[in-house]
């Protein structure tokens, strides 16, 4: 029983040394967050508690150098991901976000916004082979669409109405998004 116990504490001790040590600390993270993916699902709200975008005039400058204009997206489906290079459930989810982006990026805006500045957006992106464009918001971002964590995702109806919102990694190419996003498209 004492070896047992001796050999759990020195697996408990490796662990929370991996998780101490910044260079294994982050891919653990994305790992553990890549995995609870599967479990957080979008769902849709339900029409009654859809909250609407009032404010559309909201300027954001790609990582190419365009100016956007939220304004110009009404009567689109939009994807909108807060994100950042450094947040390892950001990173978790990623790879799923250019899954559906492959697939419904002439159907759907995908906006993905970030503080982080283009040099290092253009290298994360480079280094992962993703092909969306990223922002930076320049203007003020829309209140119903603030927020203080992230990743933080919303998908907008034609009508600007805020018809998902989920904070932390989803598997966003799953079939259930898929189908909420063909859903919406045929409205």
């Amino acid at each position: 029983m004492k070896a047992k116990l001796n050999k759990s504490n020195i697996i408990f001790l490796m662990i929370i040394l991996l998780l101490i040590i910044p260079h294994t600390r982050q891919p653990i993270q994305i790992w553990l967050h890549k995995g609870l993916s599967y479990i957080n699902q979008s769902t849709l709200i339900d029409d009654s508690e859809r909250v609407k975008i009032v404010n559309t005039d909201w300027q954001l400058r790609s990582d190419n150098g365009a100016i956007l204009n939220f304004e110009s997206t009404q009567g689109e489906v939009v994807l909108i991901n807060f994100w950042a290079t450094w947040c390892p459930p950001c990173i978790a989810e990623m790879p799923s976000l250019q899954e559906l982006y492959n697939d419904y990026g002439d159907k759907v805006k995908f906006l993905f916004i970030t503080d982080d500045g283009f040099k290092i957006i253009n290298n994360f992106k480079s280094k992962r082979n993703y092909t969306f464009d990223v922002y930076n918001s320049v203007t003020e971002i829309p209140k119903e669409l603030m927020t203080r964590s992230i990743p933080r995702t919303f998908i907008i109806n034609k009508y600007n109405e805020i018809v998902v919102d989920e904070t932390g990694a989803v598997d966003w190419n799953s079939d259930n998004v898929r189908s909420q996003l063909d859903q919406l498209l045929s409205e």
